[in-house]
């Protein structure tokens, strides 16, 4: 019964974001501090990440390869595969509900602790529009986040694979380059766009409608954390069917 009254809040609060605009110059500013918070401020462990994770990938296709018959060029074909089908896009978006969400929440939260959100409605402005808008349109850039973790982790794989004597770098490239489909870079940013929307909404309702206090914080940042994850994950499974079945 609880879900489904949190599904039916959640819907109420869609519709009330895009309702009551606040007005431009403040949302612009808005709109640029979560941009520096959520995007830029997200890219360093993003970018150790993919590299790194782009390493071990190819490291351990290159290691389950031991038949001479196999092509050498399938550690670059699969790398590929691996980072732009499902790493780059699901992996690095349930890390980044663990940063990003758990920031929203707890940053919310924290307002509704101190009555900030319950001042602002006094004064008549739209809360929900005036703090979780500007993270839904902050987030339209997270494909340029996964673009990089996709270039990085291949140039991470290509690096493991050829520094460890895995395989040469023409192999490598050459399995870049078969059998390539252009739709798959489609479906990851179609995906990513899809997290993109559930990273800034969902951690944002758990934030806005906590209650009690500092600890209610933490466990709401821990709870947005959980479902934000579950989410993503079954939306990664429709959308791969829809799109890739």
């Amino acid at each position: 019964m609880q879900y489904l009254e949190n599904f039916g809040k959640y819907f109420l609060m869609l519709r009330e974001v895009f309702s009551r605009p606040t007005k431009w110059p403040i949302m612009k500013n808005l709109i640029l501090k979560e941009i520096d918070d959520l995007i830029y401020g997200s890219l360093g462990i993003i970018i150790f990440i993919s590299f790194f994770i782009g390493g071990v990938v190819a490291i351990q296709t290159a290691l389950n390869i031991e038949s001479p018959f196999i092509p050498k060029y399938l550690v670059g074909f699969t790398t590929r595969q691996s980072v732009i089908l499902e790493f780059a896009p699901t992996f690095i978006s349930i890390i980044m509900a663990g940063k990003v969400g758990s920031y929203i929440t707890s940053s919310i939260g924290t307002m509704r602790v101190t009555e900030q959100i319950d001042a602002l409605e006094v004064m008549g402005v739209n809360a929900v529009n005036f703090l979780i808008f500007p993270k839904i349109i902050a987030l339209l850039l997270y494909p340029f986040v996964i673009a990089i973790s996709m270039y990085l982790g291949i140039l991470g794989g290509w690096m493991a694979a050829v520094t460890g004597g895995y395989t040469t770098s023409a192999e490598f490239i050459k399995g870049l380059q078969i059998d390539f489909q252009p739709f798959h870079v489609v479906y990851a940013f179609t995906k990513t766009m899809a997290f993109a929307f559930i990273l800034a909404t969902i951690p944002s309702f758990y934030g806005f409608y906590m209650k009690g206090g500092a600890l209610e914080v933490g466990k709401a940042s821990t709870t947005a954390f959980v479902w934000t994850s579950v989410v993503i994950i079954i939306v990664n499974y429709l959308l791969t069917q829809m799109l890739l079945g």
